[in-house]
């Protein structure tokens, strides 16, 4: 009986503790959660080239995409696409709260704005706009 007392006394523990692994588990999903919005984040919105509602905004550098894939700055053509970044980076220069607008055929591959997007990005533009063609709204469509 004496033996059996002393066992006890002796502190091990025999059993599995999950205590810190759920701890674990749970620090690792909420960061998991965390960064997953973060990367979801970093999406460029895009509306579609047709809309039912849209804003007007004050337009100071606009940018067209077209159909047989010329690139348009504020009405004068660009022999390549990546003439977009100077004349950017000169118009940002100018007006520092610039915002753009491009404007896309919807023929346009999406890879062709995207890259338009990236110049304007790599320039240091933070206010993009891209433009639609309204359309009617749809029966029953909120107001």
């Amino acid at each position: 009986m004496a033996s059996a007392a002393k066992d006890e006394d002796d502190g091990l523990v025999s059993g599995i503790n999950v205590t810190p692994l759920v701890d674990v588990c749970l620090v690792l999903l909420v960061i998991m959660m965390v960064t997953a919005k973060a990367i979801v984040s970093q999406q460029v919105p895009l509306d579609l080239p047709q809309a039912a509602r849209s804003q007007t905004a004050a337009v100071v550098f606009q940018v067209d995409v077209l159909s047989n894939g010329d690139v348009n700055v504020d009405g004068s053509k660009l022999d390549k696409v990546e003439q977009v970044l100077p004349k950017a980076k000169q118009a940002l220069s100018k007006t520092p709260d610039l915002r753009v607008n491009i404007r896309a055929d919807a023929s346009v591959p999406h890879g062709k704005v995207m890259r338009v997007v990236d110049l304007l990005k790599q320039a240091g533009v933070s206010k993009i706009a891209f433009g639609i063609s309204p359309v009617a709204a749809e029966p029953g469509a909120v107001p």
